[in-house]
């Protein structure tokens, strides 16, 4: 069994302005679990699966991904999930919107994977410091990056899936998106 998770990977430039503040957070509060991924936002959280099926997964999402089209995203300054978590936010995106909801919807009816449909309230982010940021440590820096302002866009033209290798996740596959 292997751990994989379905999400849209940020592109250099924007991983790279990412990884910039991951490493902020790791160096003054000790974070180190948003390191472990690549810049992305999370379509499919985390699950477990037969790495037996990673073929047939990869076959789906070339499936799903040839419905849909390419479509930006911008992310836009900073927000919070009080008390532990700090990301960079986004601007409302109702393409994002759909895929989110319909993907495990399509992932389900083929009735091959471990996938659950999640009943959270969808709220696309990159994070940035999440379960490893205590609270005192999240006051300190939350008084920065509240304040702090970051705007960059980017194409999305692929949706990843990438697999945990015991240490980091990996990105395994990433599809295509229609023009």
């Amino acid at each position: 069994m292997n751990m994989y998770f379905i999400g849209l990977v940020a592109p250099k430039e924007i991983n790279q302005h990412v990884s910039k503040w991951k490493n902020y957070f790791q160096e003054n509060y000790g974070c180190t679990v948003a390191l472990k991924s690549p810049a992305h936002i999370t379509l499919i959280p985390p699950f477990w699966m037969n790495e037996g099926l990673e073929d047939e997964l990869i076959n789906s999402i070339k499936e799903f991904s040839v419905t849909k089209n390419k479509f930006e995203i911008t992310l836009k300054d900073f927000a919070a999930f009080k008390p532990r978590v700090i990301y960079v936010d986004m601007l409302k995106n109702e393409t994002l919107s759909e895929i989110h909801q319909s993907l495990p919807d399509f992932m389900n009816k083929l009735n091959k994977y471990p996938i659950k449909k999640e009943d959270r309230p969808f709220h696309p982010h990159v994070t940035l410091a999440t379960r490893d940021l205590y609270k005192k440590a999240f006051n300190e820096a939350w008084e920065i990056f509240s304040i702090k302002k970051y705007d960059a866009n980017w194409i999305v033209n692929g949706i990843s899936l990438l697999r945990h290798n015991k240490k980091n996740w990996d990105v395994i596959f990433t599809s295509q998106l229609e023009d």
